[in-house]
């Protein structure tokens, strides 16, 4: 399914045009490195989601779907589905859960916004970093929250402000070579979307949410093993942030990437300071 026949919302129609295509294939390629990177989230984040043998998850941006393995061995079978927009990154995910023998996952290609989930039909709702590129969130949350039965549990990972985000600050710098590269408005699609805790209750509560709380948590990301590994992998990341610049512009910001890299590499591997909410609610 490409995403010329996916069903999306046309709001959301240039995040699955660049998911399911080179962006979601540059991350499928590189799933296990992406994975590492937000590693030391992953055990406070599933302890969040306290999940059960038996209970049905919904797994939102399930991208690469480690989480959604996660989820399908924390309950002991019970069902797991997995939506993404990326069609690069679903094959990988039904292929590790397939290795791994995980048949009670299942992945779809969808639209969390406008996927027709049965009602009441999850225990759960976890998205760990995949629920900030809605271009309504209160339509997606709504119709997330529909598919939770009464008193189902919604878990987020979100990224928190980008002063409070060195990896990203670092990056956005050494790339924008002197330029002021534009910034999305406040709450647009993106990594940040989700920033601002009072918007977060705001978005949820008019969702159908209760009780939303968000719980501030830092921790290093690992880029890589050494400079050249982590250069490798954030240069392929974040190259069309130098696609406008000349020959010499773009190697220029280039080198003063890999020089920012180079002063992060520690014995433990390369790695920059983050900081993200962990956000809980339930649907009544």
């Amino acid at each position: 399914m490409s995403a010329r026949t996916l069903h999306v919302d046309p709001s959301n129609a240039e995040q699955a045009r660049a998911w399911d295509g080179d962006e979601g294939s540059y991350w499928a390629a590189h799933a296990d490195d992406f994975d590492r990177a937000i590693h030391a989230y992953q055990r406070p984040f599933l302890d969040a989601a306290a999940l059960h043998r038996g209970e049905r998850v919904l797994d939102i941006g399930c991208g690469n779907g480690l989480t959604s393995r996660a989820a399908a061995r924390l309950t002991v079978g019970g069902p797991v589905l997995g939506i993404d927009l990326s069609g690069p990154m679903l094959r990988f995910a039904r292929r590790e859960a397939e290795r791994e023998g995980l048949d009670s996952v299942r992945h779809e290609q969808a639209d969390a916004q406008t996927y027709p989930f049965p009602e009441a039909s999850f225990d759960v709702a976890i998205s760990r970093m995949g629920c900030m590129f809605f271009a309504d969130p209160v339509t997606a949350f709504r119709n997330i929250a529909r598919a939770l039965r009464p008193g189902g549990r919604l878990v987020l990972l979100v990224w928190q402000a980008v002063e409070h985000n060195e990896w990203f600050r670092s990056f956005a710098t050494a790339l924008a070579a002197g330029r002021d590269l534009p910034v999305p408005p406040p709450g647009a699609p993106g990594p940040f979307a989700m920033a601002d805790p009072d918007v977060v209750r705001e978005r949820l509560t008019a969702a159908g949410f209760e009780e939303p709380e968000l719980t501030g948590l830092r921790r290093p990301m690992y880029f890589g093993r050494d400079a050249d590994h982590a250069y490798a992998l954030v240069s392929g990341m974040l190259t069309w942030l130098v696609d406008d610049l000349d020959d010499v512009g773009r190697a220029r910001a280039l080198a003063g990437l890999r020089v920012n890299i180079e002063t992060h590499e520690t014995p433990e591997g390369v790695l920059y300071m983050s900081a993200a909410w962990l956000v809980t609610a339930t649907r009544p």
